[in-house]
């Protein structure tokens, strides 16, 4: 998973493009949990009267988001998903049903964004935006690489429960897709322990349920373009908020931002909006929408946030205008 580790705090906001550093001050019943996970730093925030009986439901949910995402990374060699880009135009490959849930996700995702989204971008692998092992891949490179991407090469079949890329030297990453499952499976562990008030933060994507000492959770969303500073504050019992920037991981090359969200189609990074954050109940509205509107831009992405029924969204356009749905709009006012 390509994301960026960040610092979180509680009682004040937790920003979804990138977290605001607060002190955090005892409060009874209220526990926090961290571990680095995903190349960031997992944090729960959990209330519960019993401690350890939190803590037990923390450890289970870091057990079973650990086991996924391991699953899921295409870092990893011995993944299940590095099984099936191994296996690329020679055979399909069994893999597991977490992970047969997460490509049908991919494959949806890529379908309804025209291809803006694409799980196949693992094959543009000769970019690196580590600070200190930094890879820029020559023009002919990417050319060579982006021939290989193409979601409709992805083959899954349900019933045998197996997973293909058709082409040899394809490649899946699922960096921009299977974060929020995992946070999804990490909280049905903690209410499965008892815990009904958590919030689970990964990175700036979060997912929150119940309540804060009987208010609703609160998460801050900061302003791409001056970093010090707020958008704003939404409030929520359910659901996630989920973001997406050219700021988690980025160099600058002859002048240029270059960043993670790789465009499917050009092979170089995306040079529309500086960021998106989507706030949304299903998972199935908001996974890998944000991004699908990095690619596309601001006023395709517009476009696409007005059609899904009970979504809200920001974008940051490339000029550092602010666009909000009416419904963000609201949740900010």
């Amino acid at each position: 998973m390509h994301l960026g580790r960040r610092s979180v705090a509680f009682g004040l906001p937790l920003a979804a493009f990138g977290l605001c550093i607060a002190p955090v001050h005892a409060v009874p019943g209220v526990h926090r949990f961290s571990q680095v996970l995903m190349g960031t730093q997992m944090d729960l925030t959990l209330q519960g009267a019993d401690r350890a009986a939190v803590a037990a439901a923390a450890q289970a949910a870091f057990a079973e988001m650990t086991r996924l995402a391991n699953m899921m990374s295409r870092y990893r060699s011995t993944s299940a998903l590095n099984a099936i880009n191994l296996m690329a135009g020679l055979q399909p490959v069994s893999v597991p049903p977490e992970l047969l849930q997460v490509l049908l996700m991919a494959r949806r995702a890529a379908h309804a964004s025209g291809g803006d989204f694409d799980p196949t971008v693992g094959s543009l692998r000769d970019w690196n935006f580590d600070p200190a092992n930094v890879s820029i891949p020559s023009a002919q490179r990417v050319s060579q690489q982006l021939s290989l991407v193409g979601h409709k090469d992805l083959l899954i079949d349900e019933r045998a429960g197996t997973a293909y890329l058709s082409r040899r030297g394809m490649r899946l990453d699922l960096g921009g897709i299977a974060k929020l499952p995992i946070l999804q499976a990490g909280m049905r562990q903690l209410h499965r322990h008892g815990v009904a008030d958590a919030m689970i933060n990964g990175g700036g994507d979060v997912l929150v349920a119940g309540q804060l000492n009987g208010q609703p959770w609160r998460v801050g969303l900061r302003d791409p373009r001056q970093p010090e500073r707020l958008i704003g504050a939404v409030s929520l019992n359910h659901g996630f908020v989920a973001a997406s920037g050219d700021y988690e991981r980025f160099v600058i090359h002859q002048g240029r931002r270059l960043h993670h969200i790789l465009d499917p189609k050009t092979g170089y990074p995306t040079r529309g909006p500086r960021g998106v954050v989507l706030i949304a109940d299903d998972l199935n509205a908001i996974n890998g929408l944000g991004a699908a509107i990095m690619v596309a831009g601001a006023a395709a992405g517009r476009a696409r946030v007005t059609k899904v029924p009970n979504l809200d969204a920001l974008i940051v356009d490339a000029d550092g205008s602010v666009w909000c749905s009416p419904g963000m709009a609201t949740r900010l006012a």
